[in-house]
């Protein structure tokens, strides 16, 4: 089986299937054009979440110190105290005993 074509034939087909080529590549250069402005989209969404997230984080650890005692800040604190009421609790006692000294 032998196929003859023209000239003017072969150039038509020969342009046919390049504009179904270059056709086809530009229809696939849209779709992923499409795709990374998808994905580009989704990307800048989820930033500014994070950024969000991360701004609250930073209030937060601004925020604690004023909110909340370090264990041990609040075990000296508490110490500091428990040592002020023995004292009062020793002359409490000194006074009761110089009281009772006294009434006898």
């Amino acid at each position: 089986m032998r196929i003859t074509l023209e000239l003017w034939q072969f150039l038509t087909l020969a342009a046919m299937i390049l504009s179904a080529f270059f056709g086809l590549a530009w229809r696939l250069l849209a779709q992923f054009e499409k795709r990374i402005g998808e994905r580009l989209t989704t990307i800048t969404d989820e930033s500014k979440g994070w950024r969000r997230i991360e701004r609250e984080l930073m209030e937060l650890r601004a925020e604690l110190p004023t909110r909340y005692v370090q264990r041990e800040d609040y075990i000296r604190n508490q110490t500091v105290i428990e040592a002020k009421l023995d004292a009062i609790s020793s002359k409490v006692e000194i006074v009761q005993l110089q009281g009772a000294g006294r009434g006898h």
